[in-house]
This record gives C-alpha cells, structure tokens and sequence, in this order.
C-alpha cells in the first residue's frame, strides 16, 4: 500500500461546485460534516458504560469519541513525525497533516452505529436475534427459509462497526438519501476495523481483521469499491490499527477512573491489583514488567503529589492523575509498536493488535481485567443490564414484527402507525430500498430498518418510547 493512494479523498458522490475560497483540505470538510450531524449529537444520550444515569462526570458516547478523536491525533502525529525523522519513503508533513484529520474525524464516528444502553445494546440485538429468528415470518414465510446464509449472520453478529457504516453511507440524510454524510473514503475505510463479511469472521485465525465483521451485505459493495480505491484490498487500512489503539486507550483508562468516581473500586483496590502476581506473571520480557511496575510506583507517586496540594478527596485525585499518565505510557508503547511494525502494516501482513505487542501489553490487559471485576460485573451494571434487557427486548418483539408487516396482507394498523412513527427518513430508505426486489431482499431491508431505528435510538429515547408502547405512560 502507498500513502498516495491511501489518502484517497473521492466521495460517493462527487461534488458538482466548488467553492475557490475554500482553503479546507477534504478531510477537514468531512469534520465539519460531522461535527454539524444529528447522528453526532446523539452520542451525548448514549451510554459508554452507565446507562441511564445522569452527572456531570458520567462519560457518554459523545465524551469518549471526543477523547478517542484527540488521542487518535495526538498518536497519528507522534507516530509520523518519527517516521519523517526516520527518512520513511513517501511520507512528509502534508502526509502526516492528512492523516491527523482523517484519525480525528474517525475518532468522532467510530461508535456513531453504537445502539443504545452502552455495551450492552449490541449483545441485547444479537441474543434476540438468535432466539427469535425460528419464529419471523414475512409473507407467511418463515424468514429463515427466506434469507440466504450471510443475510442471517448479518443480525445473528450484529455489530456497531457495521452499522456504523451504515449509518454513515445511507442512514445520514440531510443533504442526499443515496449517500448519506458521503465522507470521503479515506475516512471511511479507516473506521472499518474489521474488513470482512459476517461470512468470513474467525475469531480463532490469530489474524485481528477477522475477529467481527465490519460491514453488511447491504453495504459489500460499497466497501469494496472503498477499499479499491484506497488500495487495501483484503487487508486493514493502515490508519485503522491508530484508531484502535486510541480506543482502546481511551476506554480502558477511562473505565477505571469512572468505578472510582462511582465508588466501585478505591485506591487502595487498585494499587494492590496492579501489584498482583497474576498479572507480573504475565510479563514475557523487562518492558512489559517495568511497564506495570512503574504503573504501580506512579500511582503511590499520585497519592503523595496530591496530598501535599492538600486536596479534599487525595485519592480520587491521585488516580485522576494517574490515568493521564498511563494514556501517556499507552501512547508510546503503540507509537513504537506501529513504526517497529510499519513494513507489515503497509504490506497488509500484520496480524496484531498495537497495544497487544507493545510494552504496554500486560498494563492494559491488567486495566481491563480490573475494569471487568469491579465495574462491569458490579450490581450497579448487573441490574441495570437486567432493566435494558427488558426493554431492547420488548422494542425489537414490536419493531421488528411491524417492519415485516406493514404494507402486507398480514400487517394491520398499528404495524402501519408504528413504523410511521419511527423514523421518517428510514422507512423511506427501507421502501426505496424493497423495491422491484425479491422477498428475500425485501425481508432483509425490513430486518435493516428494524436495527437502524433502535440502534438510532437514545437511551433517554428508548426508555421513554418502551414506557408508552407498554403502557406505563400515556
């Protein structure tokens, strides 16, 4: 792969004026673009981790893409300045400008197809999927007699990557119902961290681009004509292995210091899980060890600092504290891990994930075990997952029924009126998107808009559309 290549700035659609005083580059307008969306703004009442609860401090979709977008930046320019120094072929600062733009707008996207409740919303849509599709029908017949083999993994691997796409390329209708924010397709194959199909997805291959799929049949071929022009063909685009490690970065240290703030994990638990044989055990060389080691030192090294500014509350300081500086230590790690690994990325031979060959490997893998324990399995999740169940359940047993129905033989009034009342813009894309076509193509594009309204959803929304279709609200 060449960067002239990669950075490829043609749209789906191509612009048909243009503006001389204009200086942006295109990847700039795509920033602009996005910042200015609905579907952006949405991510401000969508969950990362705790759903449903409101604060000044609780992180939501919005605050965290803001986060991964700056740290995607912020690794995108240490990474290519050391690859100018290095005399690196066919890289300049124009190259590393460029890719900044497209890390930063990527960063704001990549969970822009998330659906709502946090983590939990996209194994809520997949569970469901596998347990009612024996029982859909569309015509009277069974769907799964309808739709060919990756039509049903598309929903049975339900992913908010895929959707993203989605959301993106078709969902986005402000200015055009073809093409939606049509971004430029450098940016779009960078959010694609999973180049394959639902038909192709092996989690055992030990190749990370095969771990989820990344698009739907719906949006295959958009993909590939993407990909063909960026040049990464069957391999991940280059910049995709930054944008994850900017997430990555961003989610498991913000996970951390989010259970302190909530009360789930203090100060003293901490330091003594980072000291934990368990993980020094799973140190393979001297950086991974003094990765962690100095973790454990920088956090005792927090807790003196701010007890010398006299802080209220020295131990929540101390580990706010510390978390900047374990982003820092994560940048660096997956900053040498790309450059030491640049000829098989830029070959489409690198099989790994950056912050899982880095330094930092244990480190991370240390704060997301954490993380799990006292967070995400605590009572406070536990039972908040419990309620969402509830309701992503009761949604898709509604939505999805009507969308089979409505404007059929077997649908009737309230089908019509639910569906009405559910996206304007996407059962206009579904009907587009029905017609002239088989049953089995209809069905799949009614399953599609069924995804896209409750993935489009806020929790805020979800909860409050759950309470009046069941009844407890007028």
């Amino acid at each position: 792969m060449e960067w002239k290549q990669l950075l490829c700035a043609r749209r789906e659609r191509s612009h048909t004026t243009s503006n001389p005083n204009d200086v942006r580059t295109e990847f700039r307008k795509d920033y602009h673009r996005i910042i200015g969306s609905a579907s952006f703004r949405r991510l401000q009442d969508k969950a990362q981790v705790y759903p449903l609860l409101r604060g000044d401090f609780v992180r939501t979709r919005l605050t965290h893409s803001l986060e991964v977008s700056d740290f995607a930046g912020s690794l995108c320019d240490t990474i290519f300045r050391r690859l100018i120094e290095n005399n690196t072929p066919d890289i300049d600062d124009t190259v590393r400008e460029n890719c900044c733009d497209i890390l930063e707008c990527a960063g704001l996207v990549h969970d822009i197809g998330n659906p709502p409740f946090g983590h939990f919303g996209e194994f809520a849509i997949r569970n469901w999927f596998e347990e009612h599709f024996p029982k859909l029908l569309y015509k009277g017949t069974p769907v799964c007699d309808l739709l060919d083999e990756q039509m049903k993994a598309d929903f049975l691997n339900f992913e908010g990557n895929a959707q993203a796409l989605r959301v993106l390329t078709r969902l986005h209708t402000l200015m055009d119902i073809e093409t939606g924010m049509n971004l430029t397709y450098a940016l779009l194959n960078t959010i694609v961290k999973y180049p394959v199909s639902s038909l192709q997805i092996d989690k055992n291959s030990g190749d990370i681009r095969t771990k989820k799929m990344g698009f739907y049949r719906s949006e295959q071929a958009l993909f590939e004509q993407i990909s063909e022009s960026t040049g990464a063909v069957g391999c991940r685009y280059p910049l995709t292995f930054i944008l994850e490690s900017a997430d990555d970065i961003a989610y498991k240290t913000a996970d951390i210091e989010d259970a302190v703030i909530k009360g789930l994990l203090n100060y003293e638990q901490l330091l003594s899980e980072l000291r934990n044989d368990k993980f020094l055990k799973e140190c393979k060389n001297d950086g991974e060890r003094k990765a962690l080691e100095d973790a454990a030192a920088e956090l005792e090294h927090a807790l003196d600092s701010a007890g010398k500014l006299n802080m209220r509350d020295p131990r929540s300081k101390a580990v706010q504290r510390w978390i900047v500086k374990q982003q820092n230590t994560m940048i660096y790690a997956a900053a040498d891990a790309f450059c030491d690994n640049y000829k098989a990325i830029m070959d489409g031979e690198f099989k790994d994930e950056l912050l899982g060959i880095s330094r930092a490997r244990v480190l991370a893998k240390a704060l997301s075990d954490i993380a799990y324990r006292y967070a995400f399995r605590s009572p406070l999740i536990v039972k908040s997952e419990l309620s969402e169940n509830a309701m992503m359940n009761y949604l898709l047993d509604k939505i999805v029924t009507a969308a089979l129905r409505f404007d059929t033989d077997d649908g009737n009034m309230y089908d019509r009126d639910l569906t009405e009342v559910l996206s304007e813009n996407y059962l206009q894309i579904c009907r587009k998107s029905c017609e002239g076509k088989s049953d089995a193509e209809q069905a799949y594009a009614r399953l599609l808009f069924a995804c896209d309204c409750v993935c489009g959803m806020t929790d805020s929304y979800a909860s409050d559309f759950f309470r009046k279709l069941s009844g407890f609200e007028g």
